[in-house]
């Protein structure tokens, strides 16, 4: 784990999400806060569970996105649920243990990744050779023995035969090394990328069964067994090696070694986003009927996760204990004093995200290193068009989706993302027809937002 002190993570978080500093200092807490833990002895540290966060504010203010980025920082687990999809027993929804199932789902691809990129060198250097071999001509490759066809040659082995193997003269060998040179030097000069090739490759039955509730993949356990099946494509020289990289690769890594570091990771670093939670809120009443009879269900079968639990996965057992917790939700009709008192006191901090100001706006705009502005600008780039944001035209922008949120829905940050898609539109449109500077000031979003405004105004009146 990254050893960042809660002001570096305050920091990084400020890159890319405005304001909100109450939300960023606990979530920075909570993660030195594991660091420390892993500092402890392992019978104290057993002891310390995470101190679980609840999240308040409408929505696009910043809630999941400073869960993500936290993850992405310290290169946690991460995964984001809406606790909405669940539902008790008995009702259609998912099981609330996919939660477990689905965070080390994340986090076995996050730790095969990194051995991936661990061994890439090498792999590449093997998929070179392989690759040579599938442009060798055929008279100038070596003869390959014949593959067993009987089911359980894995298990007893080829049969024997008595057939010498051909060996080559010394002219052969030195004319298939030339041979293999020139491949190799046409390959580095980039001369044969779209030349096609033929590869075999394997065929993988979707066996999996995890996702009907059963945790067993048929295809890993008779894997060993039965014959792999297998096909020919046929594929240009560049889609060809990024396939064999990948086989390279996973022959070069440990499948084992993955799987306990990616449970280990999963335990000990693993961080839940528990997203609409105020969705759930509310206790059960004696009306009976309708989707609000699961609410306090939904809260009960959530709780023992967050409490701590083992919970059964195909890779094996993993327990909860340690993972955090961030639950979210708007709370505009429900409030946190609504959920079961169990599940309240799973989540000790409660911060309250505020809701965007027009200051806001303008910084979301061209502060963080993932701004609106720079996207566009970005993406206009492309096609020769060098866009420019004027102060003027920042704060117009800015007061448009402040009285936007103010006079319809709450979109947060969310709401930008619109505004700019009507106030580049013909920009977009056009751009292939356009070149040279294309200046965005208060004039012109005012011309192409007057309509828009003038409709936000008048709902002020209407009934």
């Amino acid at each position: 784990m990254a050893e960042l002190t809660p002001r570096q993570i305050v920091e990084e978080l400020d890159k890319y999400i405005i304001g909100q500093a109450g939300a960023k200092r606990a979530v920075a807490i909570a993660l030195r806060n594991r660091y420390r833990r892993s500092l402890l002895p392992e019978e104290v540290a057993e002891e310390i569970t995470p101190k679980n966060i609840m999240m308040m504010g409408p929505t696009g203010v910043g809630k999941t996105e400073i869960a993500r980025r936290l993850a992405k920082l310290v290169k946690a687990p991460f995964v984001k649920v809406e606790a909405t999809k669940f539902t008790e027993v008995g009702y259609v929804g998912r099981d609330v243990e996919s939660i477990v199932r689905d965070l080390v789902e994340a986090s076995i691809h996050m730790v095969r990744e990194e051995r991936i990129n661990g061994v890439s060198e090498k792999a590449k250097a093997a998929a070179k050779e392989r690759l040579i071999d599938l442009l060798m001509p055929k008279e100038d490759k070596p003869e390959e023995k014949p593959k067993p066809q009987y089911p359980f040659a894995a298990l007893f082995g080829p049969t024997t035969t008595n057939e010498p193997a051909k060996t080559e003269t010394p002219e052969e060998i030195s004319v298939r090394e030339s041979t293999r040179s020139a491949i190799q030097m046409q390959l580095d000069a980039g001369l044969l990328e779209d030349q096609m090739v033929e590869l075999e490759v394997e065929e993988k039955p979707n066996m999996d069964l995890s996702q009907a509730g059963v945790d067993i993949n048929l295809g890993e356990i008779m894997g060993g067994m039965m014959p792999k099946k297998t096909k020919i494509r046929k594929l240009s020289v560049s889609e060809a090696r990024r396939v064999l990289e990948q086989e390279e690769g996973d022959k070069l890594i440990d499948r084992e070694d993955i799987n306990g570091e990616a449970l280990k990771r999963a335990e000990s670093e693993g961080i839940v986003f528990l997203d609409e939670i105020d969705k759930i809120a509310g206790r059960q009443t004696s009306g009976g009927g309708g989707p609000d009879v699961s609410r306090e269900g939904v809260q009960r079968d959530i709780l023992p996760i967050v409490e701590g639990s083992t919970v059964n996965t195909k890779y094996g057992p993993v327990k909860t204990d340690h993972m955090l917790f961030i639950a979210a939700g708007a709370f505009h009709v429900a409030k946190v004093e609504d959920l079961i008192p169990e599940l309240q006191g799973r989540f000790p901090i409660r911060v309250t995200l505020e809701s965007l100001s027009v200051e806001d706006f303008k910084r979301i705009l061209v502060e963080p290193e993932n701004a609106l502005t720079k996207q566009y600008a970005a993406l206009l780039g492309t096609e020769n068009i060098t866009l420019k944001f004027t102060e003027d035209g920042i704060d117009a922008i800015a007061e448009f989706a402040y009285e936007s949120n103010e006079n319809s829905e709450n979109l947060g940050a969310r709401r930008l993302q619109g505004i700019l898609e009507q106030l580049l539109e013909e920009v977009s449109f056009e751009a292939d027809t356009m070149e040279g500077e294309v200046v965005i000031d208060k004039e012109y979003v005012n011309a192409r937002l007057k309509h828009h405004m003038d409709l936000a105004a008048l709902k002020k009146y209407i009934l």
